[in-house]
């Protein structure tokens, strides 16, 4: 199964234009403390946040699926658009996600952030600086 991807711009103006988009960050709760969130609330929308792994031992988070859908208690979104700090963790989530959605007959898309939050490691081996919501400069704050 093949999934979608948009920029961190592209994921800018698709939570913009369509009401029914949501985002779902999956980093850890150490990465929304200490390196920030997306702040959408221009466009009067929140985060969702549910880890993918857990901090510090990065072990699965089983229950990722089950929060999720409690979380959108019964109404499945049009697009459902998936952060982390440099979209691997996102498009493994993305992924699990469509599978369970297409299961159940639902035409939500799920969609991967390419870049992430943080972006991809430049010469000098850090984020932020290269590429990446942040980068980009898109909206966001520390929590």
């Amino acid at each position: 199964m093949s999934i979608s991807e948009y920029s961190p711009t592209e994921t800018w103006q698709k939570l913009e234009s369509d009401p029914a988009s949501i985002m779902v960050d999956v980093r850890t709760q150490a990465e929304w403390a200490f390196v920030g969130l997306p702040d959408l609330s221009a466009l009067d929308k929140n985060v969702l946040r549910i880890e993918w792994k857990s901090f510090p031992t990065m072990e699965n988070n089983e229950a990722f699926a089950d929060q999720l859908l409690s979380q959108l208690d019964g109404s499945a979104p049009s697009e459902i658009l998936f952060l982390c700090r440099s979209g691997v963790r996102s498009l493994a989530a993305a992924a699990l996600m469509q599978e369970i959605f297409s299961a159940q007959g639902s035409a939500t898309q799920c969609v991967n952030i390419a870049e992430g939050f943080e972006g991809d490691l430049d010469s000098e081996s850090q984020r932020g600086k290269m590429n990446g919501w942040k980068a980009r400069g898109l909206a966001w704050r520390q929590s």
